[in-house]
């Protein structure tokens, strides 16, 4: 697995957590080095950020035959620019995913049950607690790239 982010401190947990490959996003190089490392492009690319320019970038980093997917929420107006012939020539595939697309009735326990595994480490991935006084706070250090996951506890 690689992860791809901006942030040093992100990919050391990446691979923590179980990455064998990190790419700083900063590298002029970062897509020559994705495709480098998976051999031509990956076979599965999962975009977060919400930006419709990673967007096409992670599908740059796609491989033939392989699937792109987002579940960041760009600006409404954003517009995608891709070689829409790829879609055809490399068998491509371009899929949306809201928020994970989750099923609760089916996913939500099989989640719990790899958390009690030890399989899925929600505990490693939580990086801030704040209060709703603080919600301004959570904002800056969204901004700043330093948030994983945040939680905010109402009291």
């Amino acid at each position: 697995m690689v992860a791809i982010d901006l942030s040093d401190d992100k990919l050391a947990l990446a691979r923590e957590l179980g990455a064998t490959h990190t790419v700083n996003a900063a590298d002029a190089d970062a897509l020559e080095q994705v495709r480098a490392i998976t051999n031509g492009g990956a076979r599965t690319v999962v975009e977060s950020v919400g930006s419709a320019k990673v967007l096409e970038t992670a599908y740059a980093a796609t491989g033939r035959a392989g699937t792109t997917v987002t579940v960041g929420l760009p600006h409404p107006n954003a517009r995608l620019d891709i070689q829409a012939v790829s879609l055809t020539v490399d068998e491509r595939v371009l899929r949306g995913s809201y928020m994970g697309s989750a099923i609760p009735a089916r996913d939500i326990p099989r989640f719990i049950a790899m958390y009690q595994a030890g399989l899925l480490p929600v505990d490693r991935l939580l990086s801030h607690t704040l209060k709703l006084e603080d919600i301004n706070e959570a904002f800056d250090v969204l901004d700043r790239g330093e948030a994983v996951r945040q939680v905010v506890v109402f009291d």
